[in-house]
């Protein structure tokens, strides 16, 4: 549920008239993720036009793995467009969840079909026993997983607990409620631990969490989105008491989760929005108007931001100071 002007502006700001999202931020480069949002962000604005699109582009140009997946990252000075095929699992996520939505929206049986391949692929071949819990892979190439190998690197926010239960309608021959029971999991191991908070990049082992090898042992841009998640679907309020005790009026923070030490604030009012937004849910507190507006500063804050939004004008328009009409 979005006002007048809000879908329109990030649109204006941040999808070309192709229909790829683009990350300014980042290079100007379009990855599956942001097709993902992009798609879902057109089914909750109910706009055909802008959700064609974007999901010409992101089938034309990234829907060219021989699996049905998307290729995670394109692009725009590069020949060809695509330098790495491998996939990213989220984006893939994004992409299936909105595009079925979208075929039950408008009654299009070509957007359920393609998106019901494409969980029936995740289901099939992305997701992984880690600790002897069924995981969910980021990517087909690079995260481990193997028998004989050490466990595999894993990304709490992949998971989009919003989307686990549709895909276990679509497909039962996948427990995917255990799958959004090892992402509950994963932040119940890492509450235990003395920062509280799950590093973007974990491993599991032995009943334990840990920072995978090889990456940065930070809680940062990656699961600043667990919250948004967590909300957006409805779970319990008492899951997001880690997250909100790293937080402040202020914003976010990247931390290390090693030490607990602050590296650097996460500012923009679409982060800012995810603290509010969980003082909200789990304490009543009002939300600030300023940031009830929304803010197309990056391609990934504005996302979160419209998200939000959606979810809270919905869910909890009294936070926003009224009810919904």
């Amino acid at each position: 549920m979005f006002e007048p002007g809000e879908w329109q502006g990030y649109l204006d700001a941040f999808v070309s008239q192709d229909g790829r999202v683009i990350d300014a931020a980042n290079g100007r480069i379009s990855h599956s993720e942001g097709q993902g949002y992009g798609l879902l962000l057109g089914v909750l604005a109910e706009d055909r036009g802008a959700f064609e699109r974007i999901w010409s582009f992101t089938t034309t140009e990234l829907l060219v793995r021989d699996d049905g997946l998307a290729a995670w990252r394109w692009e725009p000075d590069s020949k060809p467009h695509i330098v790495d095929p491998n996939n990213a699992t989220d984006g893939d996520i994004l992409i299936a969840y909105a595009l079925y939505r979208a075929g039950q929206l408008w009654n299009e049986p070509s957007y359920t079909d393609t998106a019901t391949a494409m969980i029936k692929t995740i289901g099939r071949t992305l997701l992984i026993n880690a600790d002897g819990l069924p995981a969910i892979l980021p990517g087909a190439v690079g995260f481990g997983g193997t028998a004989d190998g050490p466990e595999p690197v894993l990304n709490p926010s992949y998971w989009v607990f919003e989307a686990l239960p549709l895909f276990g309608q679509i497909d039962a021959e996948v427990n995917w409620r255990a799958v959004g029971d090892t992402g509950v999991e994963i932040l119940r191991r890492a509450a235990a631990n003395p920062v509280t908070l799950p590093p973007d990049w974990l491993v599991l082992e032995g009943g334990a969490l840990a920072p995978a090898p090889d990456f940065p042992a930070e809680y940062g841009y990656n699961n600043i989105r667990i919250p948004l998640y967590l909300m957006r679907a409805g779970m319990d309020p008492a899951l997001l008491a880690p997250f909100r005790s790293h937080a402040d009026a202020a914003g976010l923070y990247k931390i290390d989760v090693t030490s607990g030490a602050v590296i650097e604030p996460i500012s923009e009012p679409g982060y800012r929005l995810i603290q509010a937004a969980m003082e909200c849910v789990a304490a009543g507190t009002q939300i600030p108007e300023a940031l009830t507006l929304m803010s197309p500063t990056s391609y990934y804050a504005a996302t979160l931001q419209l998200l939000l939004l959606d979810y809270l004008r919905r869910s909890h328009a009294a936070c926003m100071g009224g009810t919904v009409p």
